[in-house]
């Protein structure tokens, strides 16, 4: 019965905001022009619209100290809804601009902003590339977790009483950063967990496609009960079509990023699960991410099908509401594991 109610609570937990897919969005080479662009060709990837939302990694439009991305307006005019994101693999300096930016944002769209924002993430794989897994991948700078859990702090502190004050909160890392018993605390600080998986990438490589999306979901299934009863999102997850270096495990290329939609996408979307795609527009030479031919034409069209046939019926819940219901989540998760409620400080 326990193990009954515990499934129960996942799965509420992770349609408590569903209704939510699209693709990571880089700040490299956009501005205005080509994010308005991007997002508009987002919606037309399938028959019903449904890639409506972006990622964004960082609040500072690029080749700037502090000024507001311009996705932001972009995703206005075009009606996006957006998962925020501010850089924490940073200094204090460089992350006091993120915060100079996010307070920027909030006071130049207002209301509108609140319109199209369904979550902040503190962060991007930061206790990834600060781990012995990620240096040895020479996977660049990230962050120690009383850090991050300070800039998470510092997020939830410039929300209070301003028009965000109710977003949920999270954070985004992989499998094994959340797996990492010295990084428990930061499963108790968000409101929501953002997973990157990818399965190209495993220490022991698919051989095929089928088995490469029998990983992710394992990946994601053995992620839940660790959540703590909040959402779990995909926030990365993707296959190349073009990777020169591949030497072992199931290749890149059109076919098999294909199909690794099909399996994975496709499957994510008939589940209600929030996500969002690594990428429509790569902005990195190789391995080439990316499901467009962006680079190619200005219009841009995908490179293989995207479209998963009819919606799913999902509840398109506000925001503030699925904060309240992660909070609930959490509570009886708690309860049931003998513990008082671990309770992140929701704005």
């Amino acid at each position: 019965m326990r193990f009954l109610i515990l499934q129960a609570i996942f799965t509420i937990a992770n349609t408590a905001l569903a209704n939510y897919q699209g693709f990571n969005y880089a700040a490299q080479g956009n501005d205005y022009a080509s994010f308005h662009n991007q997002f508009s060709l987002s919606r037309s990837l399938s028959k019903s619209g449904t890639f409506s939302s972006a990622r964004l990694y960082t609040m500072i439009q690029e080749g700037t100290d502090t000024s507001v991305i311009e996705a932001i307006p972009a995703a206005k005019a075009t009606q996006t809804k957006l998962l925020l994101g501010l850089w924490a693999s940073v200094d204090a300096d460089g992350f006091s601009k993120e915060l100079r930016a996010l307070d920027s944002a909030m006071s130049t769209y207002g209301q509108d902003l609140r319109d199209i924002v369904i979550g902040i993430s503190v962060g991007s794989e930061d206790l990834y590339r600060s781990s012995v897994l990620g240096a040895s991948k020479d996977s660049g700078a990230g962050q120690d977790i009383s850090v991050l859990l300070g800039y998470i702090q510092q997020v939830r502190d410039k929300l209070k009483h301003s028009v965000l004050h109710d977003t949920p909160v999270g954070h985004v890392d992989t499998l094994d950063a959340y797996t990492n018993h010295t990084n428990s605390q930061i499963l108790e600080a968000v409101d929501f967990v953002g997973l990157n998986i990818f399965p190209y990438f495993n220490r022991d490589p698919a051989t095929s496609v089928d088995a490469a999306a029998d990983s992710f979901w394992k990946a994601y299934e053995s992620m839940l009960p660790l959540s703590l009863g909040k959402p779990v999102w995909i926030t990365e997850t993707g296959w190349p079509t073009v990777d020169p270096s591949k030497t072992g495990g199931a290749s890149p290329g059109v076919e098999n990023a294909a199909k690794y939609w099909s399996k994975v996408a496709c499957e994510l979307q008939a589940r209600c699960i929030n996500f969002w795609w690594y990428i429509l527009a790569d902005p990195a030479q190789m391995p080439f991410f990316g499901v467009t031919n962006l680079r190619e034409s200005s219009s841009g069209s995908a490179l293989y099908n995207l479209d998963c046939g009819g919606s799913a019926n999902c509840s398109n819940t506000r925001t503030a509401a699925s904060v309240s219901t992660t909070s609930k989540i959490s509570t009886l998760y708690q309860t049931l594991n003998g513990a008082s409620p671990a309770r992140s400080p929701i704005c």
